[in-house]
């Protein structure tokens, strides 16, 4: 990746992030800025699958929440709810992850899912406890 506002991530290769087709934009504790394709992330009916905005929210929110975690810590996700407002048939949608809550053990962030129109598809919100990382 390119991005000035994106730092040295791991590779995604062989995970659901590439699977899904999601690229980050851009990354920090305060906020985290991603995109996925609606194409081969749809339900049979050919929507945006509500699933697929719920991995993209969790994504969106872990990579922030790891960037505030620091060295040696980890961010695991501990829950995640979505409203589903609207479909999405085609093109892609981006997700931007905002923080709500930085603490030293919690971190919350609320990631509004938008179509290419700027419309919102979904309102997410994920907790993520931050421990101790094991070697």
């Amino acid at each position: 990746m390119t991005d000035t506002n994106v730092p040295a991530l791991p590779s995604t290769a062989g995970t659901l992030m590439e699977r899904m087709g999601i690229a980050i934009t851009e990354v920090s504790a305060e906020r985290a800025v991603g995109t996925m394709p609606v194409a081969g992330n749809t339900q049979p009916f050919g929507l945006l699958h509500g699933g697929a905005s719920g991995v993209l929210a969790e994504t969106l929110g872990s990579y922030a929440a790891q960037v505030h975690a620091g060295p040696g810590r980890a961010a695991v996700g501990v829950e995640l709810n979505a409203t589903h407002h609207r479909s999405a048939r085609s093109g892609s949608v981006t997700g931007t992850a905002t923080a709500v809550h930085l603490g030293r053990t919690l971190v919350t962030y609320q990631v509004v899912v938008e179509d290419e129109d700027g419309r919102r598809v979904c309102t997410a919100r994920l907790t993520c406890m931050v421990i101790d990382a094991t070697p």
